[in-house]
């Protein structure tokens, strides 16, 4: 495999209020800066998916990939920019690691560890903690673009359990002891806990 990474930073965040929710502050630092840290060493390259105007998110030094479906169309549309990206500027990328822009304590190994769960068999891999599915941090074939465009373009498939119910998923667990990794920044009640994670050690 060959895999390059998208981080999903596309969505209006309504339930912190509007604004780009990886700008917000953890410990002194943006969500973004957290998660960027975890996630670039895990891929080949990484691209960031946002809309609007791409110099707010300068700092960060990615590429922005913004949705190719109008109408902030949901992390399907975020993954679908990613695997246009990863086709058209990774040599060889066969698969595209998706990553939430609000998790700032996301596992070290999640690409590891989704890999090879494909190795196994099985087309589309997604994380799991605590009993509950975590389908935005996901390995997906650069081959099936076209079949995701095709969906949602052609069908109106929003849902990202609607389309990945077609493949053959594997869901890989992840221990939540000492933190939840997958523990997202939706609400900016959720930031105050956060900052209670971030503790070195913790996480």
């Amino acid at each position: 495999m060959r895999i390059a990474g998208v981080v999903l930073a596309g969505g209006l965040a309504r339930r912190m209020g509007g604004g780009d929710k990886g700008l917000r502050l953890v410990a002194g630092r943006p969500i973004l800066d957290w998660v960027i840290e975890r996630a670039r060493p895990q891929v080949e390259a990484l691209c960031l998916n946002a809309n609007g105007d791409p110099a707010r998110l300068a700092r960060f030094a990615l590429p922005i990939a913004p949705d190719g479906v109008p109408g902030f169309a949901g992390p399907l549309a975020g993954v679908l920019a990613g695997l246009d990206w990863a086709a058209g500027n990774v040599t060889d990328a066969t698969h595209v690691a998706s990553f939430a822009t609000d998790a700032p304590f996301l596992p070290r190994d999640l690409v590891a560890r989704l890999a090879a769960a494909l190795e196994e068999g099985g087309e589309l891999a997604c994380a799991v903690s605590g009993g509950r599915d975590h389908p935005v941090f996901g390995l997906w074939p650069v081959a099936l673009r076209h079949a995701l465009r095709r969906a949602m373009v052609e069908e109106g498939v929003r849902k990202v359990d609607l389309w990945t119910g077609r493949y053959r998923l594997h869901r890989v667990e992840f221990s939540c002891e000492p933190v939840d990794p997958f523990f997202n920044a939706n609400a900016p009640e959720d930031l105050a806990a956060a900052e209670l994670l971030a503790v070195p050690g913790r996480n």
